[in-house]
């Protein structure tokens, strides 16, 4: 399966694609959508949603996941990373690629195998993961990496689960 893992924002937009066969991750690209501090906000959404849909268009991932909103301190962030969000989920349902959620304790939980982990750790565990000879730049590009391994865990899990239940049965 191809899964398209994504961080999402409004200034970077993280994102990765990995094959995940037989429990194992193949990294197949990585990169960001940057928008410029001083474009017009519409502008900004505008490049992210035509970024997206290249990544989208190119590597037809059966998959994506992304980060789980949630508004921690700033509420003004949170509501351009919202928006940020809402064309991605546009682009992705116009490739007809579903998309799953995962908050930032799941995707620690994931990668690390400890839902408090520091970044640090998750960044190295993905490192470790994907053979990389070092953690992918940006930041956002890891994050986005970590959230497709994390799916590709949760459809293992899935998977075991079905099979469990048919011999059950």
């Amino acid at each position: 399966m191809i899964v398209l893992g994504i961080d999402p924002g409004y200034a970077i937009v993280g994102w990765g694609v990995l094959r995940t066969q037989a429990g194992r991750y193949i990294p197949l690209a990585s990169g960001a959508v940057m928008t410029p501090a001083g474009m017009e906000f519409g502008r900004r959404l505008q490049q992210i949603y035509e970024e997206m849909t290249a990544v989208l268009t190119r590597w037809k991932p059966q998959a994506a996941a992304i980060e789980k909103l949630y508004f921690q301190n700033n509420k003004t962030t949170g509501i351009g990373v919202a928006e940020a969000r809402g064309v991605i989920l546009l682009a992705c349902q116009q490739a007809d690629c579903p998309v799953y959620e995962y908050t930032p304790m799941q995707v620690k939980q994931a990668v690390t195998g400890y839902g408090k982990a520091k970044k640090p750790q998750v960044m190295e565990m993905t490192r470790r993961l994907l053979h990389l000879k070092e953690v992918p730049k940006p930041d956002d590009t890891a994050d986005a990496l970590a959230m497709a391994i994390t799916h590709g865990q949760a459809s293992i899990s899935a998977m075991r689960r079905r099979t469990l239940e048919t011999f059950r049965q």
